[in-house]
């Protein structure tokens, strides 16, 4: 007789999708392996997903949800869960980031990860740890979403002409980042400025910061150590920030300068190789 893990469907928000993908699959009939073929994936990750060790994308939702007419409950769901597994440090700023009508950041050595691509943030998150990798990438893509809302905030991002040189991942995975923040241009909503080396001394030397604003609530700065944020609306510390934040805006390239810059390193740094014949390089 095959083993089934019970989950206690109130124990997570992953126990919860996996109880409620087999409860709506045992309904449709179907076994693992039926829905896997049907939503073309292998019955495997079904079952891992149903039994709360494996964690399910938007993707994977959608499709089951189309498939067992589910109304759009997974793909709902799935927000919860991918939220439920943001590292408990990062909790309070992942939820900040959801409420806020405004966020600025300021980077200095990396893209913010709101705006990072999947192999992106999978060169950042792996450098010293690659365990459960995969997951730890699909949650921190899964923040993006906060764009997709009917009101999605306003996105300030000012990013040091470091973290364009700072290759993570690979030419490859760096040309395809900064081709993606060439895609935010005709977006009024997502801003990207760079601030040049040229900037010499600037007034964000002390490291990276965002600010956060609301609708109804006062503004909260957030920084980050190593494994621990510190967000706080300390009415001195964000006044300070936020003439900082002023200082780097006007020190930055403008929004067209600043396309202008990542294009050209984008060819020029990370542009397919050729040699002496105009071959590709391998």
């Amino acid at each position: 007789m095959t083993h089934i893990n019970v989950l206690d469907p109130g124990a997570s928000p992953l126990d919860y999708y996996g109880f409620e993908l087999r409860r709506h699959r045992e309904a449709a009939g179907l076994t693992q392996r039926q829905l896997g073929d049907i939503v073309n994936y292998t019955g495997s990750l079904v079952g891992q997903i149903e039994t709360a060790r494996k964690l399910p994308t938007p993707e994977f939702s959608e499709r089951v949800d189309a498939a067992l007419g589910t109304g759009g409950l997974l793909s709902r769901l799935v927000d919860l869960v991918m939220r439920s597994q943001v590292p408990a440090w990062f909790q309070q700023v992942a939820e900040l980031q959801a409420r806020a009508t405004e966020i600025y950041s300021f980077d200095t050595h990396m893209v913010h990860g709101l705006l990072q691509t999947e192999a992106y943030a999978r060169a950042v998150l792996g450098a010293l740890d690659r365990s459960n990798l995969d997951d730890r990438t699909s949650v921190r893509i899964a923040r993006q979403k906060i764009f997709e809302k009917d009101e999605p905030p306003v996105f300030w991002a000012v990013l040091s002409e470091c973290a364009l040189h700072q290759e993570m991942g690979g030419r490859e995975t760096m040309r395809e980042q900064l081709a993606h923040l060439l895609a935010f241009e005709t977006n009024p909503r997502i801003n990207v400025q760079i601030l040049p080396y040229s900037a010499g001394a600037h007034a964000g030397l002390t490291g990276s910061f965002d600010v956060y604003r609301f609708a109804g609530d006062p503004p909260i700065i957030y920084t980050e150590g190593y494994g621990s944020a510190h967000p706080t609306a300390n009415p001195s510390t964000v006044k300070n920030c936020s003439l900082r934040y002023d200082h780097l805006q006007a020190s930055a390239l403008s929004l067209r300068e600043s396309a202008e810059l990542i294009r050209r390193l984008m060819e020029e740094r990370y542009g397919e190789q050729r040699d002496s014949d105009g071959d590709p390089v391998a």
